[in-house]
């Protein structure tokens, strides 16, 4: 990743879903019905996660990863979280939806994204902006999680398009080298 601003998109999302995440868990368990279900969900969004990190090692060719479209449908995957009503009786069905495919996007972007030369300075940067991150989540006052949940996955969607973008001027700009 050479454009300066692009390398800096997997931290945002990393950070993001750590910071979302205790949101996404009040969510996952306003929409479960009981801890058993609760529990099953996360189940479910762990062996999907397991699948995805393996898909991407599976592949051949690791540069061409798509990261861009694995970035918005994360970000698909928690407006559709967000704007979900708690009163329909198809409810927990969705959820399983959501839940695989959300695990299957963060796994394959957790196995892209140890891959990037860059990997080890996010990591540290990581904690650091976590940290700050829920200290200014702690002090915002809103009731319900759906509001943080969409908000990130509108994030998350800016960041595929940006990553996408970049990657189109990258790939024009190595095209047409200028002299």
């Amino acid at each position: 990743m050479k454009i300066k601003n692009v390398w800096q998109i997997p931290l945002v999302v990393t950070v993001g879903q750590v910071a979302i995440f205790p949101y996404y868990i009040i969510w996952l368990k306003e929409v479960s019905l009981t801890f058993s279900l609760f529990a099953w969900m996360f189940a479910i969004f762990s062996f999907s996660a397991a699948w995805g990190f393996r898909l991407f090692q599976l592949k051949r060719s690791k540069l061409d990863s798509s990261i861009s479209f694995i970035y918005i449908g994360m970000g698909f995957v928690y407006i559709v979280v967000g704007g979900v009503k708690h009163t329909f009786e198809y409810l927990p069905y969705l959820v399983v939806l959501l839940q695989i495919s959300l695990g299957l996007l963060q796994g394959y972007f957790r196995a892209w994204h140890i891959e990037q030369k860059i990997y080890r300075l996010h990591v540290v940067n990581h904690y650091l902006v976590v940290g700050v991150a829920m200290i200014g989540l702690s002090f915002v006052k809103i009731v319900s999680p759906g509001v943080f949940i969409t908000g990130f996955g509108c994030v998350l969607c800016c960041c595929g398009f940006l990553d996408f973008i970049s990657k189109k001027k990258l790939k024009i700009n190595s095209k047409n080298p200028v002299l």
